[in-house]
């Protein structure tokens, strides 16, 4: 209890103290955690608050045993998608616990995803290619897993980033089908890797939840004036602050890397 007021007091100190957390168009204050991991159900909201939802879908791949993720808050709302894992437990708990939404407003995929096969598999599952949200978080190729995504257009993604690797740092861990988190912080992509990626496939970067742990990406023809600019990893970088979710961060670890050359591009 001790630890949760401190986090709670060291997160209320910084929003108020911090010009930087005092712009509107930033999410943070609208942020909240219902079952999310930290803080992304309230800035998910607030994110179609601004934009709209137009067929109130979503996908998620990542899910764990359900209670912990990006989309059960919208599930519970009304919302309709589809939740992708490899937890076997995990799922055998979604069966009994989410078992009045499976086959009616939830679809339950005990899948491994990789770059090779993504894209085939969402693609009956989204006819049309429309979505509103799509969250990825899968501890390791999330990058190579968004940039082999054609078949959907999300109006919203919601990304896991390694905050460990600060911008202007543009790097992913190299790409292998079979990889396996092994609970270090040697896993995903930075900032500035997503945030290019996001770029060539139409997206900016809006903002990042408060424990540096996902980023939140909105097409391009969506934004208008709603969220704070630039969009750029340097404007919207938060760091590693995992303790706000739990008791310890990652243990160092590393492995082969792919590095991006440092985009001279400007944010559109």
């Amino acid at each position: 209890m001790i630890e949760q007021l401190e986090r709670a007091h060291y997160r209320e100190a910084l929003l108020r103290d911090d010009p930087r957390y005092s712009d509107p168009k930033r999410l943070f204050r609208y942020s909240y955690k219902v079952f999310s991991q930290d803080d992304e159900d309230g800035a998910i909201a607030e994110i179609f608050r601004r934009i709209g939802a137009e067929r109130r879908r979503f996908i998620e791949i990542g899910v764990g045993d359900g209670l912990e993720c990006n989309t059960l808050n919208l599930l519970l709302q009304g919302w309709s998608g589809h939740w992708i894992d490899t937890d076997k437990k995990g799922f055998a708990r979604i069966r009994v616990r989410f078992g009045m939404f499976l086959g009616i407003t939830l679809g339950s995929h005990l899948h491994f995803v990789n770059a090779e096969n993504i894209d085939k598999f969402l693609a009956p599952l989204c006819p049309g290619g429309e979505l509103d949200l799509l969250s990825i978080d899968i501890d390791g190729n999330d990058y190579w897993v968004w940039n082999a995504i054609t078949s959907i257009q999300p109006r919203v993604v919601v990304i896991e980033y390694n905050a460990s690797w600060h911008p202007p740092l543009s790097i992913t861990i190299e790409y292998n089908q079979d990889f396996k988190w092994d609970e270090t912080n040697y896993f995903g992509a930075s900032l500035s890797a997503l945030t290019e990626l996001g770029a060539k496939k139409g997206y900016n970067l809006v903002g990042c939840c408060f424990s540096g742990s996902n980023a939140y990406f909105v097409r391009r023809d969506l934004c208008g004036s709603h969220f704070a600019e630039p969009f750029t990893a340097e404007n919207h970088y938060e760091p590693p602050r995992y303790w706000i979710i739990g008791p310890a961060g990652h243990r160092p670890g590393f492995g082969p890397v792919t590095v991006f050359p440092a985009s001279s591009a400007k944010s559109k």
